[in-house]
C-alpha cells in the first residue's frame, strides 16, 4: 500500500538494477514522519493503537465503481503537516502504525497486475555501501527481503478486511462527521475535523439482531477501541499547546 505522505519516491525493487542494494537497521531517524498527521491503521492493531492514538475515519477516495470509500487512521497532529507523536527525532509513543513500520518498503500492483514490493528511495538507510544486503549474489532475494515481503502481504490482507469492515460501518449507517475544539493556554481555540467516529444514537438504535452479529464478527470490540481512544485527542491538545508555546520559552540561564 503506497501513502503518498509517506512514500515520497517509491519504485519496484529489481534484483538487477539494485542487486547490491543494504538496509540499514541502526537508522532511527522518526523526522522523517514528522510532517504526517494521521496514517491508516489496520483493524488488527486498533486494540495497541487506541491506548495512544484517537482511531477515527477519513473518507479514502472512490472504488473504480466510483462508492465512496472509508479508511480508519489514528491522528498524530491537530494540523496538517504536523505530528506530536515525534520529538527530537524519536517517537514519543510506544506504538506506531504497521504503515509506518514497514517503511521504507510497500507492496504495489503493478500496470501488468502484478504484485511488487517497493522502497522509498529517500530513505537514508538504503545504499549500496552498508547494511545488510536486500539480494544474494545470484539475484535471488535474502531472508530480510522475504521477511518484508511476508510482513507487507500480511498487512494488506489486513487492509481488504479493514476495508470490509469500514463497508459494514457504512452500510448499518453508523458513521458521522466530527469535530474536536481544543483551547490553548493562551485562549486560541484549535479545531480538529475531517474526521469521522461512530455515531452513539445510531448505534444504540441498532436491532439486537444487528448487535449479536457485529459482536460475534469482531466489529464491536473494534468500536469499542474507537471509543476509547477518543480520549486520547486531550493528549494531542496538549502536546499542541506545548509545542506552541516552545518558541516563546526564556533561554535557559547559563551554567
Amino acid at each position: 500500500m503506497i501513502n503518498a505522505n509517506l512514500h515520497k519516491d517509491p519504485v519496484p525493487l529489481d534484483r538487477e538494477a539494485n542487486r547490491t542494494l543494504k538496509l540499514r537497521r541502526d537508522v532511527g531517524d522518526a523526522s522523517v514522519f514528522g510532517g504526517i498527521n494521521a496514517m491508516f491503521v489496520a483493524a488488527v492493531e486498533f486494540a495497541d493503537a487506541c491506548r495512544e492514538h484517537p482511531v477515527v475515519w477519513v473518507r479514502a477516495g472512490q472504488d473504480p465503481q466510483g462508492v465512496q470509500q472509508y479508511a480508519p487512521v489514528v491522528v498524530m497532529g491537530m494540523q496538517a503537516g504536523q505530528n506530536l507523536c515525534v520529538q527530537g527525532g524519536q517517537w514519543r509513543v510506544r506504538y506506531v502504525p504497521a504503515l509506518i513500520r514497514a517503511y521504507p518498503f510497500a507492496l504495489a500492483r503493478l500496470d501488468s497486475g502484478q504484485v511488487a514490493v517497493c522502497y522509498d528511495r529517500q530513505w537514508a538507510g538504503l545504499s549500496n555501501e552498508v547494511g545488510e544486503p536486500l539480494f544474494q549474489p545470484d539475484g535471488q532475494p535474502t531472508e530480510l527481503l522475504e521477511s518484508v515481503r511476508r510482513q507487507l502481504e500480511e498487512l494488506d490482507q489486513e487492509i481488504e478486511r479493514t476495508r470490509l469492515v469500514a463497508q459494514l460501518l457504512v452500510e448499518k449507517g453508523l458513521l458521522r462527521d466530527m469535530r474536536f475544539d481544543a483551547t490553548l493556554p493562551d485562549g486560541q481555540v484549535v479545531t480538529v475535523d475531517g474526521f469521522l467516529t461512530i455515531d452513539e444514537q445510531k448505534l444504540a438504535e441498532l436491532p439486537d439482531a444487528d448487535v449479536v452479529a457485529l459482536t460475534r464478527n469482531g466489529v464491536m470490540g473494534l468500536i469499542h477501541a474507537h471509543q476509547i481512544s477518543l480520549g486520547n485527542m486531550r493528549r494531542l491538545s496538549e502536546w499542541h499547546a506545548e509545542r506552541a508555546l516552545a518558541p516563546t520559552l526564556p533561554p535557559s540561564p547559563s551554567a
